[in-house]
């Protein structure tokens, strides 16, 4: 049975510490600074592209550019306020992105502002609506889903 849920997070705005206690993520694939809920079912987050990204060695020499698949996961990142309350003792696993779309570059300097709506859940399953923009350009947008797999103990 599919249902709108809505999810209250335990904090409001988290910085980068706060948010590893969420993900799993560490050192160069940290790719969210800081995130905060605009309301119950939406967050967003932000992270500035610095230039010195291991993805961006070779994506493209001479003009770099963030690599889809990056901007896929610095929006799934940002989702983590949404599921702030529902990861204790679980790792939140992508299990789709749907519909992604790109429409603008994101460069070294620019900053990623992604704005993440649950959409619904089903079991452990998350939908989540996201949208990545620069300086307010819709650069990439995508539905996305996550499951929350308990961790082994």
């Amino acid at each position: 049975m599919e249902r709108h849920v809505p999810v209250a997070a335990k904090e409001k705005n988290m910085n980068q510490q706060e948010i590893m206690k969420i993900l799993p993520h560490r050192n160069n694939m940290l790719l969210v600074e800081e995130s905060e809920m605009l309301d119950e079912n939406t967050a967003k987050g932000k992270y500035t592209i610095k230039g010195d990204e291991f993805f961006l060695n070779g994506h493209f020499p001479g003009n770099p550019v963030v690599p889809g698949v990056i901007l896929c996961e610095m929006m799934g990142q940002a989702s983590c306020c949404l599921l702030a309350d529902k990861v204790s003792d679980c790792t939140p696993y992508f299990t789709k992105m749907d519909k992604v779309k790109f429409k603008n570059p994101v460069k070294p300097g620019d900053t990623l502002e992604s704005v993440c709506t649950l959409t619904k859940n089903r079991g452990p399953f998350y939908f989540i609506d996201a949208k990545g923009y620069v300086d307010g350009k819709l650069c990439v947008c995508a539905e996305l889903s996550f499951a929350l797999v308990p961790n082994e103990k």
